[in-house]
């Protein structure tokens, strides 16, 4: 008897199903990955190789311009703390609220638990729109704060459904059942038996929330007015529009100049903007 695996044979057929699903997810990783190698080249680039379209690959006329050009302004190291704040903050906050929403409503024992669920569901489909939301704000002495930016997203309810699916499926009755007859009181039970045994969805809540977070935009413009709150993704397009008018006014040749070097400016900011993201995501992956 043969000590080693047996080796299952294909047939024809499932070689030719494994060949096509094998060319159709290299044409997929090569449309998803391309995108992101040709950013990087160019930003890595010469500013005449990226305008004149010679970055196809690999980078061209190895330059750091770009980077010097963004990493002079003191902007932009006052825009990656306020973000990394917003989004260690933030991302606490949200995952803590989602958790005390999701579990309850995951407990069959809750009176008046499809009455709750239909309530945060109806905010999914409804919502009051940008002015309404601009009052509430105002009325709350929210504005110029930041809190202005860590609370009005501090519970996403798609997240809490997932969570509390998670937590329905993952954590039976007897479990609670058997504790209770130990007498475990319910927060105990949430605190020290529940939140370890969902720290699968935990991480990927604290992926969703932090990615939603660090690229803060439209709040930050909104209920902000002092520049030393603003995130870095505020920061950094008001490098490039400043960059952009700086332009007018110039002669010929440093007009020429000037947009070669804001054209591979964008493509610096948006390393810039999602290198921290790229960097952390295998971790929690």
């Amino acid at each position: 008897m043969s000590k080693g695996r047996t080796k299952i044979r294909k047939s024809g057929s499932d070689k030719v199903f494994d060949g096509i699903v094998l060319v159709f997810l290299t044409l997929l990783l090569i449309l998803v990955l391309y995108p992101l190698i040709y950013i990087v080249s160019a930003s890595f680039s010469s500013a005449s190789a990226v305008t004149s379209g010679k970055v196809i690959l690999l980078p061209v006329d190895f330059s750091l311009e770009g980077y010097k050009a963004v990493f002079e302004n003191k902007d932009i190291w006052l825009g990656y703390k306020n973000t990394i704040i917003y989004t260690v903050c933030g991302t606490f906050i949200n995952v803590a609220v989602t958790l005390m929403a999701a579990y309850p409503l995951s407990r069959k024992d809750l009176k008046g638990k499809g009455i709750l669920t239909f309530f945060f569901t109806f905010t999914m489909l409804f919502g009051g729109g940008m002015i309404p939301n601009y009052i509430l704000i105002r009325d709350l002495h929210l504005m110029n704060t930041r809190w202005a930016i860590i609370l009005p997203g501090a519970l996403s309810v798609y997240n809490m459904i997932v969570a509390r699916t998670f937590i329905q499926s993952n954590i039976p009755d007897e479990l609670l059942e058997a504790s209770k007859v130990d007498g475990c009181s319910d927060f105990t039970f949430f605190f020290k038996i529940a939140i370890p045994l969902s720290s699968t969805i935990i991480a990927v809540m604290c992926l969703f929330y932090a990615t939603a977070m660090w690229n803060q935009f439209f709040n930050a413009l909104m209920y902000l007015q002092d520049d030393n709150k603003m995130p870095l993704q505020v920061v950094l397009r008001n490098l490039v529009l400043m960059n952009q008018a700086n332009q007018m006014g110039s002669s010929g040749d440093a007009m020429v100049t000037k947009q070669k070097l804001a054209e591979q400016l964008k493509y610096c900011i948006v390393v810039v903007s999602a290198a921290p993201l790229l960097v952390v995501y295998p971790f929690i992956q």
